[in-house]
């Protein structure tokens, strides 16, 4: 057994599929699948249950890929913590967040400041945010939602009032305040399940006893003020988007408590922290607090 068939067994256990895994790996498939048979034969139990052409995880697998994570992660955070005691020039962070739109002002400037630091982004839903966290994909997320997990640590960066959007012209558009109930029967531009523009109306239309008419829905949250402002609906924005002068738009307060968007950052105690995760929480923190 050795680290390479170690690292080859948890692509092809994410993936249970050979052709996806060798692709991921870029080794040629009959190689990947000779070495995870040299790995069961070294262990002698199958790790796989061979179902048709496919493969899954069986117990033996599940279990010992608990262990290959543990084994993978510690080794990461070896060679990271050794990176750190070389100086921040040889840093890396990987980051995700529900929108990368809220990560372009920050990261510019960090960048600025920190050059040479590799900075890794992805744009993710709640849940896989904390699926990459658990897993050590990434570093830090900036999630304006909860993400579950016992070992996760947050601070808060902003928390902002959430308003209604509505296109020029639209006949609430010369309203300053409106009630939800005002909103029934209105097309409603929104994100997918999993994204806190989709979270929040879902739990304001529950409270106040009301079905959406959900019309537009996207994986991009900042899209939203641009999709109102083309007339296809109304819908939720935070108040910073007033900023956005390409948005063609009018913003109304909404008549229901706790409408608003905390924006945290969320990281993992359980896990090493790298020097440039650290510097980057710490220039974000400063970021948002400027305003």
């Amino acid at each position: 057994m050795d680290l390479l068939q170690l690292r080859y067994f948890q692509a092809v256990a994410r993936r249970e599929h050979l052709s996806q895994a060798a692709a991921e790996l870029r080794v040629a498939q009959p190689s990947l699948s000779r070495a995870i048979a040299r790995l069961e034969a070294d262990l002698g139990v199958p790790l796989f249950d061979r179902v048709g052409r496919g493969l899954r995880l069986n117990r033996f697998g599940a279990g010992f890929l608990r262990r290959v994570d543990r084994v993978l992660r510690e080794l990461e955070d070896a060679r990271r913590e050794l990176n750190d005691v070389a100086g921040l020039e040889r840093g890396s962070v990987a980051v995700a967040a529900e929108t990368l739109l809220t990560l372009t002002g920050v990261v510019k400037e960090f960048r600025a400041a920190h050059p040479v630091v590799d900075i890794r982004l992805y744009q993710s839903s709640a849940t896989e945010m904390a699926n990459q966290l658990r897993a050590g994909e990434i570093d830090l997320c900036f999630a304006s939602q909860p993400l579950p997990g016992p070992d996760f640590r947050t601070r808060e960066l902003l928390r902002e009032e959430v308003l209604l959007a509505v296109p020029v012209g639209h006949r609430l558009a010369g309203r300053k305040r409106i009630r939800l109930e005002e909103l029934a029967g209105e097309p409603f531009v929104t994100t997918r399940p999993g994204y806190w523009p989709r979270e929040l109306a879902d739990r304001l239309f529950a409270e106040a006893g009301l079905r959406p008419e959900y019309t537009c829905e996207s994986d991009e949250p900042g899209a939203t003020g641009d999709l109102i402002g083309a007339g296809l609906g109304v819908g939720l924005v935070p108040a910073s988007s007033r900023s956005a002068t390409h948005i063609a738009g009018v913003w109304l307060q909404l008549d229901v408590p706790d409408c608003h968007r905390t924006l945290n950052l969320v990281w993992r105690a359980d896990a090493y922290f790298p020097l440039a995760a650290q510097r980057l929480s710490d220039f974000a923190s400063d970021y948002f607090h400027r305003g």
